[in-house]
């Protein structure tokens, strides 16, 4: 429950979200320009580009997950809500992109593999991801406003951002069980497409920072309307 003695919230600066999207946009049309022009692969054909989708996807997802956890371990140690704030916003927006990740896996499966689904090892452990932090959002959903579901909410996210390394070593773990390539390192991409993946990646974390401050922005405004509300009927 929310008091009246509560500070009222500081919404995110118009200039700050306007370069946010100043920058996005700018980005984006230089990673849009290389992936046009990048060298189709020779076994896959063009579908292979899907990777400067997918796989920026699951980074913003892991980004905004482990931002969740980080969020919720401040708001356990100094009981700030702008913390609890920043941690549900967070999720959200690693939610969006783990579930474009999701979806744009599949089209990539059906072209290389020759089905939309296989239970691969990532697969499956990434999809376990998703459920555990849309669990998380539906938790906030149902019992928003509690200071008892903001520390149940941040252990949760804590304890969720553990299967971020099962995730991403899961091939490593499964070895020959897994479908999925090997986790891209230094040199394993091909000749001319280093450029457009290290672009994608900027165009992802770029996406992710924007959408998470208008988020943030937004909960701020919700918050400081429900402390408005309060002090109007307090006044009656």
């Amino acid at each position: 429950m929310r008091h009246l003695s509560q500070p009222v919230p500081h919404t995110i600066p118009p200039r700050a979200l306007l370069t946010s999207g100043l920058v996005l946009a700018a980005l984006a049309a230089v990673w849009s320009a290389l992936v046009l022009t990048a060298p189709v692969d020779r076994m896959q054909g063009v579908v292979q580009k899907i990777l400067y989708v997918h796989v920026p996807c699951a980074f913003s997802a892991y980004l905004g997950f482990g931002l969740t956890a980080i969020a919720g371990a401040l708001y356990l140690a100094r009981n700030d809500e702008r913390f609890d704030r920043l941690a549900a916003a967070a999720a959200e927006v690693g939610v969006l992109f783990c579930s474009l990740n999701i979806l744009s896996g599949p089209i990539w499966a059906k072209a290389t593999w020759g089905h939309w689904w296989a239970w691969d090892p990532r697969l499956t452990v990434t999809l376990l991801l998703w459920f555990v932090y849309l669990a998380y959002l539906l938790l906030r959903s149902f019992t928003e406003g509690s200071d008892r579901t903001a520390r149940f909410a941040a252990v949760y996210g804590i304890l969720g951002a553990t299967a971020m390394p099962l995730n991403y070593f899961a091939i490593d773990l499964f070895g020959g069980a897994a479908m999925h390539p090997e986790n891209l390192e230094r040199g394993s991409l091909g000749a001319g497409m280093g450029w457009p993946f290290a672009a994608a990646i900027a165009v992802g974390f770029a996406a992710f920072v924007h959408l998470l401050l208008l988020r943030v922005d937004l909960a701020a405004r919700h918050t400081a309307a429900e402390l408005a509300a309060q002090e109007r009927d307090f006044a009656r």
